[in-house]
C-alpha cells in the first residue's frame, strides 16, 4: 500500500511538472493560405520529434513541450510548400503556406529552369492538388483527373477488349499513346496489350493510370503541350506529371465506401500514408499503401434474342418446355454490361537522403496488383450458331474473362544541387507490367463436346528501362539578360514484349470447324498461339539540349532541342519554341511551336493475334498480322515508322491580385503518318489476298500501319476565383473549358500489290474507324466547380458538362448507319465537417441527378438484343448513373 501511495505521488509530481514545463513552454497561433484563410489540419512539429500537433477548422493550434527553446518547427500541409521555422520564445505566431495549386503556384514540367507562377509560363499547365482530386469522390487517379481536368477524357468501357482491365487516358481529344505520363519528372512505363477492340483508344497503348494509388500523390502537373523535344516520344499531346508525396511526421488514413443508386458497383477502399524522417534534414521516406474493391455495375436490359431456334416461336415454344429462361416477360441471360470487378492492393515509396551538403540520393516507384473480371456476349444454344455449343451448354453461355495484372517500378538516382553551381541528376529505373489472361465459363465450338470450359488465354508483358543523365545551371545578370537558364542531358532506354502462348485448347481449331463450320479458338477472347508469341526488344539512346532566358523582366523565350535514335527503325531530330511576354504586370500572352514525334510502341509492331466473330450471321476468321510477317512485305506494307507532329500554340494569361486567375490558350496539332490498325480486308473480295491466302482458312486481316493524317483545333480556357464571404467562411470557384475536334484530313492509298486485280479502291481505314478519331471523345467538356467553406463544414458543387459524341456502323450489305449521343451535364455535391482537427468525415455523391448517355437505338446491331443499352464504341463518362459515398480521413 505504502509502495503504491509512493508511485503515485511521483507520478503525480512528474504530471505536474509536465504542465509547469508546458506552460512554460508553449506557443499559440494560426495557420492560413497565402491570402489569408485559415487552413484546417496543418501539421505543426518539432524537427527531429515526434511531437507535434494539428491546426483546428479555424486554422488555431496550441502546442506545448518540455524542450527548451530554440524550437526547429516544420509547418506541412498536403499540396502546400512546406515550411521551416525557428522559435525562440513563447508566444503567438501567424504562419503562412503557399499552395502548390493557389493562384501564385509554381510547377517545373514543361521547364527545366526556374519555376514559374501561372502568369510567367510560356506553356499552359494545370496544377491539381491533392484535395482537389479527392474532393471528385472518385476512388481511381485516372477517373479522379477526369473531372477535375477539361483537357483530360477517361470513361470506363464494358466487353470492350483490354480497356475491361486499364482504362484509356487521352489528352487534348488525341490517342492515349500520344500522351505522355511522368512519375516525379520521370518516363513512367505503359501497359502491356495494345487495345484492338474498337473504341476511342482502338489500336493504342495505354498508361494505366489507375496503377498509381492516389494517397500518395501530393499534385498533378499537366502540360497542355508538346514536349516530345523536352521529354521524348510519346508527348505530342502533352504531359501529365504526377509528383509523389514527401511529408516528414505526417500522416493520412482514408476509409471509404460507395454504392450506385443502382444498389451495385459497391466501392471499398482503405488507405494509409504516412512519412518519416530518416535521421537527417530534409531526408524522408514516405510510404502508401491502398487496397480498395470495386464490384462490378450491370445497366444491360432484358434480352430480346432468341436461345434455342431463330424462329420466335419455336423457340418461345422451347423455353417454356425447358422452364430454363421465361417463355414470356423481361428476363437477362447473365453476365454485366458495365464496370469491370477489381480488387486491388498497391504499395508505393518516396524517399530522399542527403549524402552532404550538396550530394542526395532518391528514390520511389511501388507494386499495383489488380485482379478484374469482365464479360463477354451471351452465346445462344441454336446448333447452327457458329459460337453455340450445346453439347456442354444446352442452354447457352456468357464467357468471362478474368485476369491478373501486374505492375512494377522502381528509379534510384544521385542529384546535386549547388546555389549558383550545376544541378546534376542521374537516375535509372525499371519500370514492367505483365498481364495473365483466363477465359472462364466459355469454350472452343470447334471441339464440341471435348472442350473445356476454362482456359488460359495467355501472357503479355512490357518491361522498360530507362538510364539517364539530366544537368542544368541558371545564371542572373548574364549578356544584360535578367536570368539564363542552360540544360542538356542524355537518355538511354531498353524496351522489351513479350507474348506467351495459352493452353492449347485456347487457340485450337477442333474437327468442327471445317464440317459444322464452328468457330476455333476459345470464345470471347484472343488465346496466344505459338504463332502469335513475341520475344522482342529495342534499344533507344537520346540527346537534348534546352535553353530557357528572361531577355528582359517581360520578354521571355525557350528553345529545345532532342535527337532520339531507335535501333529498329532509325533517327528523329524534335524542337520547340516558346516565348512569353508581360504586357503589364500580372498580363501576358505566350505562344509555342513544337515539332515532335511519336515512335511505334513495341505492342503495336510485334502484336499479332487470330480472332473469330461472327457478325450479322457471318462467320469471320481474322488474322491480325505482326509488322514484320513477310506476308505484309509482299503485299507492299511496310513496318509502322513515326509519327511526326506540329504543334502551335497561343495564349493568353491574367492574374488580377490575388482573388483572380484567367488563361486562355488556342492551339493547332497536325501529325503525319498516324498509326492506326487497318480494317479488317475481306480475302474473298481482294484479288491479291484471295490468291496468296487460298486454304488458309484466313477470312480477314489487319494490321497496324502509318494510314492517315490527322489536325486536330482547339482552345481552352481556364478560371479561378478565390473571396472571402463574411468574417468565418470563403468560398473559391474553378472554371475549366475546352473545345476542340480532330479531323482526318489525308489517306493513304492502298499499295499497287494489293490493290491489283481488284476494280474497287482499297481502303485501309474505313468510316467507323474514322469516327473513332474524330468523334467517338466529346469535342466540348466544362467543369465548373465551388468550394465553400465556413467554421467546421466545407462543402463542394461540381458541374460536368461532356458534349456529343457519334457512332458508326455497318451492317452487312447495307450503308453505314450513324447515330448522336447528345451532350450530358453531370453534378456532383460533398459536405466535410471536421469532427476535431484530425478527423474529416465526408458525405456526398457523384451524378447526383442520375444522368446516363443515350441509348442506343433498338434497331441497331450494337443494341446486341439488350445487352449493350448504351454504346460500346464511343463514351462520354460511362454510365453507370448515380453513386453516394461516405468517407473518413484522420490526418496524424
Amino acid at each position: 500500500m505504502k509502495l503504491t501511495f509512493k508511485c503515485f505521488c511521483i507520478l503525480l509530481f512528474y504530471v505536474l511538472l509536465s504542465f509547469t514545463t508546458s506552460a512554460q513552454n508553449k506557443i499559440t497561433g494560426t495557420v492560413t493560405d497565402n491570402v489569408g484563410n485559415p487552413l484546417t489540419g496543418v501539421s505543426v512539429k518539432i524537427n527531429n520529434s515526434s511531437s507535434g500537433t494539428f491546426s483546428d477548422a479555424m486554422g488555431s493550434f496550441t502546442f506545448s513541450n518540455a524542450q527548451p527553446f530554440p524550437w526547429s518547427i516544420s509547418i506541412s500541409y498536403t499540396s502546400y510548400i512546406q515550411k521551416e521555422f525557428t522559435i525562440t520564445k513563447a508566444g503567438y505566431y501567424n504562419f503562412s503556406l503557399m499552395q502548390i495549386a493557389s493562384l501564385g503556384n509554381v510547377t517545373v514540367v514543361g521547364t527545366r529552369g526556374q519555376p514559374r507562377s501561372d502568369v510567367n509560363r510560356p506553356v499552359p499547365v494545370d496544377i491539381i492538388s491533392a484535395k482537389e482530386l479527392q474532393s471528385t469522390g472518385q476512388t481511381e487517379l485516372g477517373q479522379q483527373l477526369q473531372f477535375s481536368s477539361p483537357s483530360y477524357n477517361s470513361a470506363k468501357y464494358a466487353i470492350n477488349g483490354s480497356l475491361v482491365y486499364a482504362n484509356y487516358a487521352t489528352l487534348r481529344g488525341l490517342g492515349p499513346d500520344q500522351l505522355l505520363v511522368l512519375i516525379n519528372g520521370k518516363r513512367r512505363h505503359q501497359f502491356s496489350i495494345p487495345h484492338i477492340g474498337f473504341s476511342i483508344s482502338r489500336g493504342a497503348v495505354v498508361t494505366d493510370m489507375n496503377a498509381i494509388p492516389y494517397l500518395a500523390v501530393d499534385h498533378t502537373e499537366i502540360l497542355r503541350d508538346g514536349g516530345a523535344a523536352q521529354y521524348g516520344s510519346d508527348a505530342i499531346a502533352g504531359i501529365v506529371n504526377v509528383r509523389l508525396r514527401s511529408a516528414v511526421n505526417q500522416g493520412i488514413f482514408k476509409t471509404q465506401f460507395g454504392i450506385n443508386k443502382e444498389g451495385d458497383g459497391a466501392t471499398y477502399l482503405a488507405a494509409l500514408n504516412y512519412g518519416f524522417g530518416l535521421g537527417k534534414e530534409n531526408s524522408f521516406l514516405n510510404l502508401t499503401f491502398q487496397y480498395q474493391k470495386m464490384n462490378e455495375t450491370d445497366r444491360s436490359d432484358p434480352y430480346s434474342g432468341t436461345i434455342y431456334n431463330a424462329n420466335r416461336q419455336k423457340d418461345d415454344s422451347t423455353r417454356a418446355a425447358r422452364g430454363v429462361y421465361p417463355a414470356t416477360g423481361a428476363f437477362k441471360v447473365g453476365g454485366a454490361f458495365g464496370s469491370s470487378e477489381i480488387s486491388s492492393p498497391q504499395f508505393f515509396l518516396n524517399a530522399a537522403y542527403p549524402l552532404n551538403t550538396q550530394w542526395s540520393i532518391y528514390s520511389f516507384g511501388g507494386y499495383s496488383y489488380k485482379k478484374a473480371l469482365g464479360y463477354g456476349f451471351f452465346r445462344n444454344a441454336i446448333s447452327t450458331n457458329a459460337n453455340a455449343n450445346p453439347a456442354i451448354y444446352p442452354n447457352g453461355y456468357t464467357p468471362q474473362f478474368p485476369a491478373e495484372d501486374k505492375d512494377y517500378s522502381g528509379v534510384i538516382g544521385l542529384s546535386r544541387s549547388v546555389l549558383n553551381g550545376w544541378n546534376l541528376d542521374f537516375s535509372t529505373g525499371i519500370g514492367k507490367n505483365a498481364v495473365d489472361r483466363y477465359a472462364t465459363h466459355t469454350t472452343n465450338a470447334s471441339m464440341g463436346s471435348n472442350s473445356p470450359t476454362d482456359f488460359y488465354a495467355g501472357y503479355s508483358s512490357f518491361t522498360q528501362s530507362t538510364t539517364e543523365a539530366n544537368i542544368s545551371k541558371s545564371f542572373d545578370k548574364l549578356w544584360n539578360m535578367q536570368s539564363l537558364n542552360l540544360a542538356f542531358g542524355s537518355q538511354f532506354r531498353v524496351d522489351h514484349y513479350q507474348q506467351k502462348r495459352g493452353d492449347e485448347n485456347a487457340y485450337a481449331i477442333g474437327p468442327l470447324a471445317a464440317s459444322q463450320n464452328k468457330t476455333p479458338g476459345v470464345q470471347g477472347i484472343a488465346g496466344t498461339s505459338p504463332a502469335d508469341e513475341a520475344n522482342e526488344t529495342r534499344t533507344n539512346i537520346g540527346i537534348y539540349a534546352d535553353v530557357e532566358a528572361d531577355i528582359t523582366k517581360r520578354f521571355l523565350v525557350a528553345l529545345a532541342m532532342r535527337y532520339e535514335n531507335y535501333s529498329d527503325f532509325g533517327d528523329n531530330f524534335s524542337g520547340r519554341f516558346a516565348a512569353r511576354y508581360n504586357l503589364r504586370n500580372n498580363i501576358a500572352v505566350r505562344t509555342s511551336v513544337n515539332r515532335g514525334f511519336r515512335a511505334p510502341s513495341l505492342q503495336q509492331i510485334f502484336n499479332s493475334a487470330s480472332s473469330t466473330t461472327v457478325q450479322a450471321g457471318t462467320f469471320n476468321y481474322t488474322r491480325q498480322f505482326r509488322s514484320d510477317d513477310a506476308f505484309l512485305a509482299s503485299i507492299g506494307i511496310t513496318k509502322p515508322k513515326a509519327e511526326i507532329s506540329w504543334d502551335y500554340n497561343v495564349g493568353l494569361t491574367l492574374k488580377a491580385g490575388a482573388k483572380f486567375l484567367f488563361t486562355v490558350d488556342a492551339y493547332q496539332i497536325d501529325i503525319t503518318n498516324r498509326i492506326v490498325v487497318s480494317e479488317a480486308l475481306s480475302v474473298n473480295n481482294i484479288a491479291a489476298l484471295k490468291s496468296m491466302l487460298q486454304g488458309t482458312g484466313i477470312q480477314q486481316i489487319s494490321f497496324f500501319t502509318n494510314a492517315i493524317n490527322t489536325k486536330t483545333q482547339g482552345i481552352d480556357f481556364v478560371s479561378t476565383y478565390k473571396t472571402r464571404m463574411g468574417k468565418a467562411g470563403r468560398v473559391s470557384a474553378n472554371l475549366g473549358m475546352t473545345f476542340n475536334k480532330t479531323k482526318v484530313d489525308n489517306f493513304m492509298p492502298a499499295p499497287s500489290q494489293l490493290q491489283k486485280g481488284t476494280a474497287r479502291s482499297i481502303a485501309l481505314i474505313d468510316t467507323i474507324n474514322i469516327a473513332l478519331i474524330e468523334t467517338a471523345q466529346p469535342r466540348q467538356k466544362i467543369i465548373l466547380s465551388l468550394n465553400y467553406v465556413i467554421g467546421k463544414f466545407e462543402v463542394v458543387v461540381r458541374a460536368s458538362h461532356f458534349g456529343k459524341v457519334v457512332a458508326w456502323e455497318k451492317p452487312a450489305n447495307l450503308p453505314h448507319i450513324r447515330q448522336e449521343f447528345g451532350g450530358k451535364t453531370l453534378f456532383d455535391a460533398s459536405v466535410n465537417y471536421t469532427i476535431f482537427k484530425k478527423l474529416l468525415l465526408t458525405v456526398g455523391g457523384n451524378n447526383i441527378t442520375d444522368v446516363y448517355p443515350d441509348r442506343v437505338l433498338k434497331t441497331l446491331s450494337a443494341y446486341t438484343g439488350g445487352q449493350a443499352p448504351f454504346n460500346r464504341n464511343v463514351n462520354q463518362f460511362g454510365f453507370n448513373g448515380a453513386y453516394y459515398y461516405t468517407s473518413l480521413t484522420l490526418n496524424f
